[in-house]
């Protein structure tokens, strides 16, 4: 088991059951052709979800049904293959991806490669152990959707030498009762007081947490390596949870303290059958950890724990202007085979952005030119795109694009655009010479006709090509 955010429970807890049109979790068995049900799980083919990669069997026997496919990602010209789940804006949504190889592809090792999601690196796919003790691994993170969708990619690295895989996709919607310390509307994806609070249970685990527990007699004192893995040097974010099940009464208290790695995290608590959590982030910890629960002097009964969380912190990795995201969304749906890694956020991360996209790197992305010279693409040219109010640059040169030439007066900032060898009809925009900054104005060969506008025409310093073709008039 591979945990990227080292979400840890002392118990096995299951994900309760939502139906997607309530956009409050949704379980996907990538590569599959129909549904299945695992536990009480229900998983849907991920078609719909996704608009690339290719499906595939395992030929491994004896594995659980939401592992016997995958969904895999050949294509090496494209800088991330995404996911689109609907989701509730602002939503705090948890996120687990599964990973199994199976030697799929007739490989001996699973390749390694990263996953994002909305934007934001999240963590390196290395599953090589796992497969070599026959497991496999999964990921977990918890976030708070920006939007009404959310975007979970994966992407080549330098270290990919195979295609990219994925078995199961889960989202599953979190209660506002749930990590009700943390402020997932700043840049961590957990982010909370740097103190240590104790409250009874408000945000807590389901019941199932505390049917068991690990408790031991009087005077002694409870020592829990775990993670069972070593940590790497960082903060995280800690909550364990306690519950004492016996009838209460003052002349039995449960007290103790804990401490984490020698350092004390809350001294004295007093665990009560109404539940305890303790919880608090930022906490520093590096290698292997250790939990200490030591009884007060005087206490009759030993400590107790049920279940605990650690999740490393680690920054969100920026956004992009909302308004440049719709625009673009929108130009992947109107165009007519746009690259096939026009899906997920266009901007983010930078080394993953759109083929043909370059933005800035501003608090907030924004797109700041396009480059889709003789990619293939086709369709009308988007009123959408004059949306994109920081770009400098439209190359759409040596396609297939139809139609008028949309009114791009928005754009003040345009000093080149390039929409030659095309199929535009129509006469050329008067508001095109509204543009103070253009500089190149590419419009050769397509199917224009009428007078060149004087705005352009008497425009200084503006390099501007209508012929060969088109039908213009002097």
């Amino acid at each position: 088991m591979s945990l990227s955010i080292l979400l840890l429970w002392l118990v096995s807890i299951p994900l309760a059951v939502h139906s997607l049109p309530d956009l409050r979790g949704l379980q996907l068995n990538c590569g599959a052709s129909e549904d299945i049900t695992h536990g009480n799980l229900k998983y849907i083919p991920d078609k719909g979800f996704i608009s690339v990669g290719n499906k595939s069997a395992i030929k491994t026997e004896d594995v659980l049904p939401v592992l016997s496919t995958l969904r895999f990602f050949p294509d090496t010209s494209a800088k991330k293959y995404c996911y689109v789940l609907p989701v509730i804006k602002g939503g705090k949504y948890l996120v687990r991806t599964t990973y199994f190889y199976g030697g799929y592809d007739g490989g001996k090792e699973p390749p390694v490669f990263d996953q994002i999601v909305q934007g934001t690196k999240w963590s390196t796919v290395n599953t090589t152990e796992d497969y070599a003790n026959g497991m496999s691994s999964y990921y977990e993170i918890i976030l708070a959707s920006s939007a009404k969708s959310l975007s979970v990619c994966l992407a080549r690295n330098e270290h990919t030498t195979s295609s990219p895989f994925i078995s199961a996709l889960e989202i599953e919607h979190l209660e506002n009762s749930v990590y009700n310390s943390t402020d997932f509307s700043k840049t961590l994806l957990l982010n909370a007081t740097t103190t240590l609070l104790l409250q009874s249970f408000g945000t807590f685990p389901p019941q199932k947490a505390f049917s068991s527990a690990i408790t031991t007699s009087r005077g002694k004192t409870i020592t829990i390596q775990w993670p069972p893995v070593s940590l790497p040097s960082t903060k995280y974010y800690i909550a364990l949870y306690f519950q004492d099940n016996r009838t209460p009464s003052p002349y039995s208290w449960r007290v103790f303290s804990v401490s984490i790695n020698g350092q004390n995290f809350y001294k004295d608590i007093n665990v009560t059958a109404n539940g305890v959590t303790v919880y608090g982030s930022e906490w520093p910890l590096s290698g292997r950890t250790e939990i200490t629960l030591t009884p007060g002097n005087t206490i009759p009964v030993g400590p107790v724990i049920n279940a605990g969380e650690i999740y490393q912190i680690f920054p969100l990795g920026g956004r992009t202007l909302t308004r440049d995201v719709m625009a673009m969304e929108d130009l992947a749906r109107r165009f007519v085979n746009p690259p096939s890694d026009w899906s997920g956020d266009p901007c983010l991360p930078p080394e993953n952005s759109w083929t043909g996209v370059k933005c800035s790197q501003d608090k907030l992305a924004r797109v700041v030119a396009l480059n889709l010279t003789s990619m293939g693409i086709s369709g009308p040219v988007p009123s959408s795109l004059a949306n994109l109010t920081a770009v400098t640059q439209i190359w759409l040169g040596g396609n297939k694009l139809t139609g008028s030439i949309p009114n791009l007066s928005t754009l003040k900032g345009l000093q080149t655009l390039h929409l030659g060898n095309n199929k535009l009809e129509g006469t050329i925009p008067q508001s095109l010479g509204q543009l103070e900054q253009l500089r190149e104005l590419f419009l050769q060969n397509n199917n224009l006709d009428g007078r060149i506008p004087d705005s352009l025409r008497n425009k200084k310093g503006l390099k501007i090509q209508v012929s060969p073709g088109n039908h213009q008039s002097s």
